[in-house]
């Protein structure tokens, strides 16, 4: 590393890694007024601070940083129709049809799915491997359309319990908040880190999802026991594998009355539906290809496991078993780099990160690691293009012109770097890092 770069208080390798679990982003408030609305589900009157128009920009703004935390939509342009013709033929049959829906899969590995109150629903890999059927993908969905129908992100947030889903911008990396020397990290800037942007719902709000998603399925014409079966996923998961669905308990609490009320609605209120289908062998071909990558899905969360210990020597033997079924597999690209960063192998890192932007170049996550490893590897060129490169794809974070003023610095390019560090103070005036930048801008004149 250069001079610049070990002399500079600020610019330790942990203070360097802080874009591998955590962002920035100043708290909406205007728009945010108290006022009356019909609840669309039950028809009464209660208090929202948040309006339709306002829950869709809410969306527009906070869905892509969560997108690219979970590693961005897969790939399997397939199998993303096949979630989409599912989810929008129950949301046209819902309280709410005129949102603007759509549904993806993302590539992270652990198990949730969750939704943005504008209707951007998302499934992890994770959690697709561990549904048998398609009721059961119709139930887990239709759940995440009833959390959007019952508005209860804005009924949340009128209540003040969720104010992190109301941050601007967030975590540009994956779910890696409590990574080796990423530890502590997610506290810097004010405790984002994974699923920071994911609303977290009461068990009221759990039973009201629940059913209206067994609602919505049946409607379209599938079994309730989707429903049924899928309460046993997250029941079975939860004792089997609780470092993987860790997250989506936390925020769509669990237990056993849910599974219980589940089973009493599809033998009681639509016992008249149980021989609907469950569509179980075309869930099957249109999860082929996920499937078939199972064992590199399961590794993943090995990896990510030990990681959360500070075990990298088994995190990396996982990520490489992921990359000898799937070699060219994003998400283990990306965790690799991580993982060989947290062990000071930064040459490997690169290589990895590099290669991940070359598989997926339209997601931005692998952009900030690959900028990352050129900034701990002098490489400042190289970093400054992939800092970029990533607020081009993902525009928006605060953090970035920061990174683009240091890899200016790093080419002594200071006049360059002095309006980055500029812009930087712009958004953000406090932290070491925004001091840096203020005593680079007094030190090479620019402020007095």
């Amino acid at each position: 590393m250069t001079t610049l770069i070990k002399n500079a208080d600020l610019l330790t390798r942990r203070q360097l890694l802080k874009f591998l679990g955590i962002g920035t982003g100043a708290i909406m408030t205007q728009g945010l007024l108290g006022g009356c609305a019909v609840d669309p589900v039950t028809g009464q009157q209660q208090l929202m601070l948040m309006t339709p128009a306002e829950e869709i920009a809410v969306d527009k703004q906070q869905s892509p940083y969560q997108f690219s935390s979970d590693y961005g939509p897969v790939r399997d342009m397939w199998l993303n129709a096949y979630l989409n013709q599912i989810g929008s033929e129950m949301a046209t049959r819902s309280h709410r049809p005129d949102m603007p829906f759509s549904f993806r899969a993302v590539n992270a590995t652990y198990i949730n799915a969750y939704a943005f109150p504008g209707g951007s629903i998302a499934t992890t890999r994770g959690i697709l491997l561990e549904l048998d059927n398609e009721a059961e993908l119709a139930a887990l969905l239709g759940h995440e359309i009833g959390h959007v129908n019952a508005r209860h992100t804005a009924e949340r947030a009128t209540k003040g319990t969720i104010a992190n889903v109301l941050i601007a911008s967030a975590a540009v990396a994956a779910s890696s908040s409590g990574y080796g020397d990423y530890s502590g990290l997610v506290q810097d800037l004010g405790g984002l880190g994974a699923g920071a942007l994911l609303a977290h719902y009461s068990r009221d709000n759990e039973r009201e999802a629940d059913a209206l998603g067994m609602e919505y399925m049946t409607k379209t014409g599938y079994t309730p026991q989707g429903m049924v079966g899928l309460m046993e996923v997250l029941l079975d998961n939860g004792n089997k594998n609780p470092s993987a669905i860790e997250l989506m308990f936390a925020t769509h609490p669990m237990d056993k009355e849910r599974h219980q009320t589940a089973l009493t609605n599809a033998h009681g209120k639509y016992k008249n539906k149980l021989s609907s289908p469950d569509h179980r062998q075309r869930f099957m071909d249109n999860t082929y290809g996920l499937r078939k990558i199972k064992g590199a899905i399961y590794a993943l969360q090995n990896g990510e496991t030990a990681m959360a210990k500070k075990q990298y020597l088994q995190a990396e033997e996982q990520f490489g078993k992921a990359l000898q079924i799937a070699k060219n597999d994003y998400t283990a690209l990306v965790m690799m780099a991580k993982c060989k960063m947290a062990q000071d192998k930064n040459s490997e890192a690169e290589r990895y990160a590099l290669k991940a932007t070359q598989v997926y170049p339209e997601e931005a996550q692998g952009h900030v690691v690959t900028g990352l490893t050129g900034i701990i590897n002098s490489k400042f060129e190289l970093a400054y293009q992939q800092f970029t490169e990533y607020d081009r794809l993902l525009p928006g974070n605060p953090e970035i012109p920061f990174y683009q003023g240091l890899s200016m610095e790093g080419m002594q390019r200071n006049k360059e770097a002095a309006r980055y560090y500029y812009q930087y103070l712009q958004q953000v005036q406090q932290g070491d890092q925004a001091q840096y930048a203020y005593n680079k801008l007094k030190s090479w004149g620019y402020l007095k």
